[in-house]
């Protein structure tokens, strides 16, 4: 039973639908808009792994090549990484967080290396 997915081509949204048989006749019609005019798009494989072999996977010691743990940049960059390793969608709400908390760490170490440079100076 395959899932086919589509994009409607008058209001552009993707939609997917489950066949039971291919011998029966479909005609894709949107699920937004109610529209036949519709494409059949090629679907991203999905290859399912155990937790073991995702936990092993992450185990790699290559995995940390380019984690620098005092970059908040880079820190960020591993976490959305291994959030697709383990097969969670962490949401938008979860990268928006994470995209803020990098943009107030940089904020700090900003303000202060700039209080640091007025204290040298000063002196």
């Amino acid at each position: 039973m395959p899932i086919y997915e589509y994009q409607c081509r008058d209001c552009g949204k993707r939609f997917s639908f489950l066949i039971f048989s291919i011998k029966e006749e479909f005609e894709p019609r949107c699920s937004f808009c109610g529209s036949i005019n519709t494409r059949r798009l090629i679907s991203r494989v999905r290859v399912l792994k155990s937790e073991e072999a995702r936990l092993e996977n992450l185990a790699d010691p290559s995995k940390f090549a380019d984690l620098d743990e005092k970059d908040p940049a880079s820190v960020a960059r591993w976490m959305k990484k291994f959030g697709k390793e383990m097969g969670e969608d962490l949401g938008p709400e979860f990268e928006e967080e994470l995209d803020k908390a990098v943009q107030e760490e940089y904020t700090r170490k900003e303000k202060e290396e700039s209080s640091s440079e007025n204290f040298e100076s000063e002196e």
